[in-house]
């Protein structure tokens, strides 16, 4: 754990929080209030490791001398950070003022975190400046939690050395895997994360196949829906890339995503879907045996004829155990506006430390010149994949759900009877749904 502290102290006035804007505040950027009701205020912010909130981190002094306000920011790497987001929730005590967290955390948790629809509205901010994907990961029953500052699609990487026309559905990743096999046997053609990690990982990739094939995880009713027979030869077909058509990376049942990502690195295998953010990595010499010459990035591939992909992001919200609410919705302003978003994706260099981040959240970031000049326009693929995007279920009981289907998916990829597996997780999600009374 990294902590960064700056030197204030004071608490905000909570009956700020909903005062209405005065007309000279429309002088202020990003939607700031004018006079600086909250000077004196320290804010302390809980934030996953990564170089994308050091680089907002190391701009906070632009915030401090707009409005006053210190911040103290707590870095968590995110193997932990489930745990301790869980933690706050439980203590109630308002230690962390702002929180980062996954967006399949949200709806367990959303009990304590701010609602801030109003607060949008009175400051003139729409949820509609992100794509819809990442803008409704930030939500639950209608209500907006906070804002999705690190948001991720989906894209597939590949050896452009190895590989002269990337596939562009599943069957021509399989077509290209086994010419590879013969071609590079030295090097496995793709590398699949099938372990039941705790963090659903493995669900990933299998979602693309299950929305593609016109099934989906819950029926209206919120019982499960996998057991479709269209449902049923999408996850078969997912399996079937390890067990039948043998074109993933042999380790790929032991793999989570950064395993996955450290094959794909040293050269062990010649494709990976994931997420957007890695590319930089990819060719980062003190992480990867790869040169940026070797290293390009498609489209997800389809799958019978159709492409829909997964979305994630990591919210930023305020707690509502936070006595410094004024000032939490003052820095959740400064820190998602879209003028930060395209800075913190084009410049390399904040207050002397290298940055190097290709992550935006806004629309207008994903479609502008300089960002995408930036960045080997990675942006403007990840809008493409954004454009039939969908998220998880937002319900409290995804977690427990979704890590049967995670056991469910890896025993399949072991050797075990997809069809058989998938129905007993049906059994099994029912139960858990019928308890919490979802089902009747």
């Amino acid at each position: 754990m990294q902590k960064r502290t700056f030197i204030k102290a004071g608490v905000a006035a909570a009956t700020m929080l909903l005062a209405p804007v005065s007309a000279s505040a429309q002088d202020m950027p990003y939607n700031l209030l004018e006079g600086k009701p909250f000077e004196g205020t320290k804010l302390n912010i809980l934030s996953v490791v990564t170089p994308q909130f050091d680089g907002l981190m190391l701009r906070d002094s632009e915030f401090t001398e707009l409005t006053g306000i210190e911040t103290e920011w707590t870095f968590i790497p995110f193997g932990s950070l489930q745990e301790k987001i869980n933690a706050e929730g439980i203590a109630a005590n308002g230690t962390f003022d702002v929180v980062n967290y996954l967006d399949s955390w949200g709806p367990p948790n959303a009990h304590w975190l701010m609602k801030i629809d109003e607060l949008m509205a009175r400051d003139g901010i729409s949820m509609d400046r992100y794509p819809a994907a990442f803008a409704r990961s930030a939500q639950f029953e209608g209500e907006t939690l906070g804002f999705p500052l690190r948001a991720h699609p989906q894209l597939m990487f590949y050896r452009k050395d190895l590989i002269s026309e990337p596939p562009k559905s599943w069957e021509e990743v399989i077509e290209v895997g086994k010419k590879l096999k013969e071609t590079n046997p030295e090097i496995a053609p793709l590398a699949l994360y099938y372990n039941n990690d705790g963090n659903r990982q493995n669900l990933f990739i299998w979602i693309n196949f299950l929305w593609a094939a016109g099934g989906d995880v819950f029926n209206d009713d919120w019982t499960p829906a996998w057991t479709s027979e269209e449902a049923l030869k999408a996850t078969e077909d997912y399996i079937a890339l390890h067990t039948v058509e043998g074109v993933t990376n042999p380790n790929s049942l032991a793999f989570v995503e950064q395993d996955a990502r450290q094959s794909f690195m040293q050269g062990k295998s010649a494709m990976i879907p994931v997420w957007w953010w890695a590319y930089s990595g990819f060719y980062n010499p003190e992480a990867s045996t790869l040169t940026k010459d070797q290293v390009a990035f498609t489209g997800m591939p389809s799958y019978n004829g159709v492409t829909k992909t997964y979305a994630i992001s990591m919210p930023f919200s305020v707690s509502e155990y936070s006595e410094s609410k004024g000032a939490a919705w003052e820095f959740l302003k400064w820190l998602s506006n879209p003028e930060m978003d395209k800075a913190n994706a084009t410049e390399r260099e904040v207050a002397g430390k290298s940055i190097v981040n290709n992550v935006v959240t806004h629309i207008s970031s994903l479609q502008d010149a300089d960002v995408n000049a930036a960045n080997d326009g990675i942006q403007s693929a990840a809008w493409e994949s954004l454009k039939e995007s969908d998220i998880m279920p937002q319900i409290p009981e995804w977690p427990e759900v979704g890590d049967i289907l995670s056991a469910a998916i890896a025993e399949a990829a072991a050797g075990g009877d997809t069809r058989q597996l998938m129905m007993d997780a049906a059994e099994q999600a029912t139960r858990v749904l019928k308890r919490a009374g979802r089902i009747e």
